[in-house]
């Protein structure tokens, strides 16, 4: 064996076996084989230079040109994203990264391609090659066809049900009320919505924080992306951090092996509600302050730090300031968060909108109930504005579900709500109130036997009406009652009459036209 001919020992046998003389030659002679098995082979190839220009096409690539608009002489020199639609030859030369399996579709048709960079011996990108290797690939790859457009399906389908999970259920038009103190809250609002500042949410348990908290990230530009909610009452102190700030892959006995991410990342680019916040232990107050300051979480067992872009909106029901004061909660969160503070007035502050929240609540409760619509009556109405609320809104609504749920009647009075709390002035100006006024009821008349036939027959002829006056007349009278025990509330008496406050006025028009 010369010096020339190296050699490489086998393994197996303890014997050499020489090498060629020329591997770059036989490298040579491999690649040129192999371009010419492409060219045989595949149903189209074409070469594309290093200025993205067609500078060969196969054969076979030739029975594409007409369906192309292209002759061979206007095709070759060509740029290929001038004489091919959709081709990604120009992204396979300038990223030297190859496409080895993907679909191409323009008008010469449907083909299954791959796309592979030409580099020369330096490594340099100087071209690429691209292969038809099936058309119509619709009918020829049928069921990988099918398979992927199901699991395609599939993920979009998850993908929406998880988008409609993080969407926010409410807007600010949502907190119903038109009162001075509802209105200055949907004001506040609406100024908080179009900043990404941190937002605190002030207010009795109940008074509808979450849903403006819904409001302001629907209104906001982040309404597009997730809003995330996590009650930090309702979490138990060991797993807050774990619940914060996710978990990596094993970081405990137990823990998930491919890691969970935390509601930080959950809604990374969007919004997180963090309610009940003053029940948030004093430890992990530092952690959170360190996110809101830094704009990154370090997940529980892991050694690297994730950048979040999160808007935060905090709510409680506690006073911040006495906590502060009291050392329960760490100042420098406090200020950290009430950059953009909103009271919510309690539901015994705006008593004007009760009997609109009333009948939202009423409308809900009946579509989720399924059960018909019931309306209140304008004692109904008094007798709920002379409670105290301590629940405020969510108290109102647990009251009626409760009365909507317990009884047919399609009208709910003051009876339905039971009593008021013992000792309270409204309890004992309800019981010094007459019961609930009655309709009249019709004068008795004396037994028929006792008049004379012919008495009776001059009676009867005089006290008979036609028909429509007789309904006419009924109306008026049923009209006038309602209005009398509603005070002139046409919206309650139009719902004890069980008719649309439309078909009321024209009544009363008709009525007074009559009259």
């Amino acid at each position: 064996m010369t010096d020339s001919q190296p050699d490489v020992r086998d393994s197996a046998a303890g014997q050499s076996i020489p090498l060629p003389a020329d591997p770059d030659g036989m490298l040579a002679l491999a690649a040129r084989s192999m371009f010419d098995t492409f060219a045989r082979t595949a149903m189209g190839m074409l070469v594309v230079d290093r200025a993205h220009r067609v500078v060969w096409i196969s054969e076979g690539y030739k029975r594409f040109l007409p369906a192309l608009g292209r002759a061979e002489a206007d095709f070759v020199g060509r740029r290929v994203e001038e004489v091919i639609p959709n081709s990604l030859m120009a992204q396979v030369i300038d990223s030297g990264q190859p496409i080895l399996v993907d679909l191409l579709a323009n008008q010469a048709g449907t083909f299954l391609v791959s796309r592979l960079p030409l580099r020369d011996d330096a490594g340099t990108v100087i071209g690429a090659l691209g292969l038809v290797l099936l058309d119509d690939p619709e009918t020829t790859m049928q069921p990988l066809m099918v398979k992927f457009s199901r699991l395609q399906r599939e993920l979009d389908a998850a993908r929406s049900q998880l988008a409609a999970q993080r969407r926010p259920k409410h807007t600010i038009a949502s907190f119903v009320g038109a009162s001075a103190a509802a209105m200055e809250v949907k004001r506040q609002a609406r100024r908080a919505a179009q900043t990404d500042a941190t937002a605190l949410l002030l207010g009795e348990t109940g008074t509808g924080k979450e849903l403006l908290a819904q409001g302001i990230h629907a209104a906001s530009a982040r309404a597009a992306r997730p809003f995330v909610g996590v009650n930090i009452a309702a979490v138990p102190d060991t797993l807050l951090e774990a619940e914060f700030f996710g978990v990596a892959p094993g970081a405990y006995t137990g823990a998930d092996r491919k890691g969970r991410d935390g509601k930080f990342k959950l809604a990374d680019s969007g919004t997180l509600f963090l309610d009940e916040i003053g029940d948030m232990p004093l430890a992990l107050q530092a952690k959170l302050l360190r996110v809101l300051e830094e704009h990154e979480v370090e997940p529980l067992g892991s050694n690297a730090v994730q950048r979040i872009d999160v808007r935060i909106i905090a709510a409680t029901s506690h006073d911040l300031q006495a906590m502060v004061a009291a050392g329960t909660f760490r100042a420098d969160l406090y200020y950290r968060l009430n950059v953009l503070p909103i009271r919510l007035p309690a539901l015994r502050e705006r008593l004007s909108d009760l009997e609109a929240l009333a009948e939202a609540l009423s409308e809900d409760i009946a579509r989720r109930s399924g059960l018909a619509p019931k309306h209140l009556s304008a004692a109904a109405i008094e007798h709920l504005a002379a409670r105290q609320w301590p629940g405020n809104v969510r108290e109102l609504r647990n009251a009626l579900e409760q009365a909507t749920l317990m009884t047919d009647d399609l009208v709910l009075t003051a009876a339905h709500f039971g009593r008021l709390p013992e000792g309270s002035p409204a309890a004992a100006a309800e019981d010094a109130q007459d019961p609930a006024p009655r309709l009249p009821l019709a004068s008795k008349a004396p037994p028929a036997e006792t008049v004379p036939h012919a008495a009776l027959r001059d009676a009867a002829q005089d006290a008979f009406k036609p028909l429509p006056q007789a309904i006419a007349e009924l109306e008026a009278r049923s009209i006038r009652q309602a209005l009398a025990l509603t005070r002139g509330n046409k919206l309650a008496a139009s719902r004890l009459l069980g008719i649309s406050r439309a078909t009321l006025y024209e009544k009363l028009a008709a009525i007074e036209t009559s009259a």
